[in-house]
């Protein structure tokens, strides 16, 4: 369980002016505090003409501030989709996975204002409260990103590899605990099926690009706490064959099947039919590659995109053979609501 109140933030004078410049800035959650990046040497937009390049190239502290620019909220929230169309689209999936061209997918909902933010304000109001393991923070000259990720997709240092996909989400109240959490997940047949496709699915990624028979378990079934909702997470690890290049990892893991659904290319087509609204950075990574090949990469859920004053949140719930329509259009809801509660 994350002790919130241990979080304090010390006042730095050479953060203070760096946050109030115009540079462009991400940080980034680490185990025992915050990683800052500034003063980029270059900026790389990845296409399918310079990626192959890119990935040969690798071949060759706290704070807290007193002030912040006001939020300025321009127009109320509103979703992309209304309960009844999220039912159609549901009622539609229920029967691609009734015929089994499906297992499991993910229906997204965006939550959409216009909206003058400070990042900076928002990513610190954000981690006293959701301080989550994933969290990271973009300001850049026309957008910024918040995120209070709590999802790690990719984690290798040298050969060993990690990934710890997250299924099953739990609505917490006064009476809810993560013992009493654990238990529901345990006994919910819907929770562990979902669960159970997911984990199989990361496992069967990792064997692609590891040595045989070192993919494993680590940490089984276990919950994590969050402000307003608990997480059934499952740690798995790998040793990378040698022969294995980074885009082979990238490519193997990416996207995150927790947050498409199960299979991953046929779900991704039924997903593409139906979502009217690209995803922009919703259910992407976000990460870094160090010069020694170790890297680390989350799934990009719990943010906010911020994009020349129009914010957007976006959450999306898992649909299987036993799901009900109300829960799963209400979990989104629950997922968007300590982003949501920024703005008030």
């Amino acid at each position: 369980m994350r002790d919130y109140k241990k979080y304090k933030l010390k006042f730095n004078p050479y953060l203070d002016k760096l946050y109030n410049s115009n540079k462009s800035l991400i940080i980034y959650k680490v185990s025992n505090g915050y990683n800052i990046y500034t003063d980029f040497s270059k900026r790389l937009i990845l296409n399918n003409n310079n990626i192959n390049s890119f990935f040969n190239f690798f071949n060759n502290k706290k704070y807290i501030k007193d002030q912040f620019n006001s939020t300025k909220i321009l127009s109320p929230f509103k979703t992309n989709i209304s309960f009844e169309k999220y039912k159609k689209i549901f009622d539609l999936f229920s029967k691609k996975i009734r015929k089994g061209e499906t297992y499991q997918i993910k229906i997204c909902t965006k939550y959409k204002n216009k909206s003058q933010i400070n990042p900076l304000n928002f990513f610190w109001k954000l981690m006293k409260v959701n301080a989550a393991p994933e969290s990271f923070m973009i300001r850049d000259k026309d957008y910024s990103i918040v995120s209070c990720s709590p999802e790690t997709l990719i984690e290798k240092k040298g050969n060993n590899i990690i990934t710890k996909p997250i299924a099953g989400t739990l609505k917490k109240n006064k009476k809810t605990s993560i013992k009493s959490a654990y238990e529901y997940f345990k006994n919910n047949i819907k929770e562990t099926k979902e669960h159970n496709m997911i984990v199989d699915m990361e496992r069967n990624d990792l064997s692609r690009i590891c040595k045989p028979g070192s993919v494993i378990i680590r940490k089984e079934k276990y919950v994590e706490e969050y402000k307003h909702l608990y997480h059934y997470v499952t740690s798995i690890v790998g040793k990378i064959n040698k022969n294995v290049k980074i885009k082979d990892i990238i490519k193997s893991m990416m996207p995150g099947g927790s947050v498409i659904g199960c299979p991953k290319i046929k779900t991704l087509q039924l997903l593409n039919q139906q979502e009217n609204e690209e995803r922009n950075i919703f259910t992407g990574s976000f990460g870094y590659i160090k010069f020694n090949k170790d890297m680390r990469f989350n799934l990009i859920i719990r943010s906010i995109l911020n994009y020349k004053n129009f914010s957007e949140i976006s959450a999306a719930s898992g649909v299987v053979l036993d799901s009900q329509v109300k829960k799963e259009f209400n979990e989104n809801y629950i997922k968007a609501k300590s982003l949501l509660e920024l703005f008030k």
